[in-house]
């Protein structure tokens, strides 16, 4: 396991020299300790291993230059990681790529970088396609990493790569990125590096071991970005000490029709509710359903579609609830049908939410009641409330999408993040309205009341933080079209200006003109409960 002294070496994962169960989080991030405790308890994780926060803090400290040693931590991590999957990092034959996640000792959704395919060069990708019979795959996830590496290692917009790929969409004739056929990713591919070359004067590496040294310096830069600093400080996150890297084989859920990328919950994070709460795309990788910028099928396509996936995904709730004792939020993929647990963690959730939780898992014997009254002590329980409309049957709404964070926001459109922290200062209410909400816009939507997005999924890292910021979120409104280079936009019939009254109703994804009425209601049952807890641990005192 990994040291506070100097780093000892890489903290394994789901190898055969796996390291202990109880891996700190202080070090190992976390996103390993979990991985960790999951493999150790025969769920499906992939091989891997962890460079530790130490390293981050003296990679930060000595100027952003890796210290001495890192270059061998990664060679016996590497190592490990061939025997573990029999693949070769690197090799003209059975190629092993990876992936360089983030994990701080608390989890940070979509703050910090990651870094897919890593290991893919022009050398490898005739090797990928052998051993896999899937040219389209190899050229997918080959642009995916020049784009990936090229926006986050080597600091390059990423405008001029989402042109291009509209464009070659648009010539396609495609609606989405899984209907391009070989002939044009690899074309794409091309043009891809040919603008990381001209953009940059520098090439991209070929050479897989720079890749993947360029990876991990980009994750340990990612924690002093702008949004991660403006996470740590908005959550009084700001003594934590680095972030560490977690280095694990690629699994692909863009191998076809029977592979794909989601992302669950084991319960409802806005309302509580005990049921498994899913989004999954198929042939996609796991970017694709975070980002926000996919549409996504629910549970109930999953269901149909997926009919096996979805009966395990019901037992990995079960699982992951008896072994960490709380409702968890789960990322995983499915490569030709079999199933790979990516991460899990505490799922970030409404306070209503984590009101009914803490009652539900003391009722369901899973917790105590001690427990749950110190899961409930960073809640103002006083203040837990929802809003609804008072006259839903009186209002027409204007457009609708995928509730994703509850209650009913009244305010006023603003579509610039900035723009949505200025108006805030002047005590109005912002509902700030984009294609797609990133997590770079984590101050805008801090400072909103609600937010609606054209695109995007329930489950995408913009989502879960609107969740713990308890802001109303609808994503996904397909009646939602910019207008005039997103200076106004078009909400089914109606033109939405800077400055037009709109609400939101995040119970069932309506969207309203005007101000609408509204009532508030409050929890009375299950606070009812946590004061007999309260009765009842103070007459054993």
């Amino acid at each position: 396991m990994a040291s506070e002294s100097r780093f000892a070496g890489p903290c394994l994962i789901g190898c055969k020299a796996a390291s202990p169960q109880g891996a700190s989080a202080e070090i190992v991030g976390n996103k390993a300790a979990n991985l960790i405790r999951m493999a150790q308890a025969g769920l499906p994780v992939p091989a891997g291993f962890v460079l530790p926060t130490t390293l981050c803090r003296a990679y930060l400290q000595g100027g952003e230059r890796l210290p001495e040693g890192t270059a061998e931590l990664l060679r016996q991590g590497i190592r490990e990681l061939e025997k573990a999957t029999g693949l070769n990092f690197g090799g003209d034959r059975r190629p092993l790529l990876v992936a360089v996640r983030s994990g701080a000792a608390v989890s940070m959704p979509g703050m910090l970088d990651t870094i897919l395919d890593v290991g893919l060069c022009d050398r490898t990708l005739p090797a990928v396609i052998r051993m896999t019979g899937n040219p389209r795959h190899a050229w997918d996830s080959y642009r995916r990493l020049i784009q990936l590496y090229a926006e986050v290692v080597q600091g390059l917009p990423a405008g001029p790569f989402e042109r291009m790929l509209a464009e070659a969409m648009r010539s396609e004739g495609a609606v989405t990125v899984t209907e391009l056929d070989v002939a044009a990713l690899k074309n794409l591919t091309r043009a891809f590096l040919d603008e990381s070359r001209t953009s940059r004067g520098e090439l991209f590496p070929q050479d897989p071991v720079a890749q993947l040294a360029g990876a991990v310096e980009a994750v340990f830069r990612s924690w002093q970005s702008p949004r991660a600093v403006a996470y740590r400080r908005l959550h009084g996150l700001d003594d934590l000490a680095g972030t560490a890297v977690t280095v694990e084989a690629m699994v692909f859920g863009n191998l076809g029709g029977t592979s794909g990328s989601g992302v669950g919950f084991t319960r409802d994070p806005a309302t509580g509710a005990n049921d498994l709460y899913l989004e999954f795309l198929p042939n996609s990788q796991g970017e694709d359903v975070v980002s926000g910028r996919s549409s996504v099928q629910g549970m109930a396509r999953l269901q149909d579609s997926f009919p096996e996936l979805y009966g395990q995904l019901r037992q990995v709730k079960r699982s992951l609830e008896l072994l960490f004792q709380d409702a968890q939020d789960f990322e995983f993929t499915v490569q030709e049908g079999d199933l790979y647990l990516l991460q899990a963690r505490a799922a970030k959730r409404t306070a209503w939410a984590a009101l009914r939780i803490a009652c539900d898992h003391v009722a369901e014997g899973l917790i105590d009641e001690a427990m749950a009254l110190e899961r409930l002590a960073e809640y103002d329980l006083a203040s837990i409330h929802m809003i609804r409309l008072a006259t839903a049957e009186k209002c027409r709404p204007i457009g609708i999408g995928i509730p994703a964070s509850p209650g009913v926001a009244v305010g006023v459109a603003v579509f610039d993040p900035d723009k949505a922290v200025k108006l805030a200062h002047t005590g109005c209410s912002p509902i700030l309205i984009r294609t797609d909400i990133s997590t770079e816009d984590i101050a805008g939507l801090a400072a909103s009341a609600g937010m609606l997005t054209a695109r995007g999924g329930r489950t995408a890292h913009a989502a879960v933080v609107a969740r713990q910021l308890n802001k109303v979120c609808i994503v996904g409104c397909r009646d939602l079209i910019f207008q005039g280079e997103g200076k106004t936009c078009r909400i089914g019939d109606q033109l939405i200006e800077e400055g037009s009254a709109v609400s939101l109703d995040g119970q069932s994804g309506r969207v309203y003109p005007g101000k609408v009425e509204v009532v508030v209601e409050r929890p009375t049952q299950y606070l009812r409960e946590v004061e007999r807890w309260k009765a009842r641990l103070a007459s054993t005192k």
